[in-house]
């Protein structure tokens, strides 16, 4: 799914958890500290629909992950992205909340009568507590613009076949070389002509 992989050395995947997300890589960005380059795209969300992300934004596997800056408005070409549920708290192996997790689910047409698909996205966001990008813009000169508003996104289809709405894998990704290997074991089944 696109070339946006390059960036990572072989043999590596892109599988972060949503306190990796965070930390390490939108508390960088907001903080206006170096983040690791290219791994992660700065992305206008809003005037893509979801399947032309491809390309444009980080890809692992089915998911996509992009900057971008958080807006009141979630509406495409094609549809707009509806909330589902709370926000959810994202709390660090210490036990503090770093930043705060919001689900939506992308529907096609008009709001708030479009037709439901099976495109998600996560919206990740700093803590209140947790930023202190204000500081350090004003810092380097740059307080007129507000870098707590950025947030990462991670979009990716939902498998409708599912009752979980999870993988048919119970979330358990296999790299290449895993499926390969586990391939092998199927070669004892196969008879060779005599």
């Amino acid at each position: 799914m696109g070339d946006n992989n390059v960036n990572l050395p072989p043999g590596f995947r892109f599988c972060p958890t949503d306190e990796e997300l965070v930390v390490h890589f939108l508390h960088r960005k907001a903080a206006l500290l170096p983040c690791h380059p290219g791994v992660i795209p700065d992305l206008d969300l809003y005037p893509f629909d979801p399947w032309e992300l491809e390309g444009k934004a980080m890809a692992e596997g089915n998911k996509w992950y992009f900057f971008s800056r958080r807006t009141r408005t979630r509406i495409t070409g094609s549809g707009y992205w509806k909330p589902l549920g709370d926000d959810e708290s994202i709390i660090s192996k210490a036990g503090k909340t770093v930043g705060m997790k919001k689900c939506y689910m992308f529907y096609i047409g008009e709001p708030p009568a479009g037709d439901k698909t099976n495109w998600i996205m996560q919206e990740y966001r700093l803590s209140d507590s947790g930023s202190s990008s204000r500081s350090t813009s004003k810092r380097r000169g740059n307080s007129k613009i507000d870098y707590r508003k950025w947030v990462i996104c991670q979009v990716y289809e939902r498998n409708l076949d599912d009752d979980d709405g999870g993988d048919d894998d119970n979330g358990i990704e296999l790299s290449y070389l895993d499926e390969v290997y586990l391939s092998l074991n199927d070669l004892d089944e196969i008879s060779s002509p005599n």
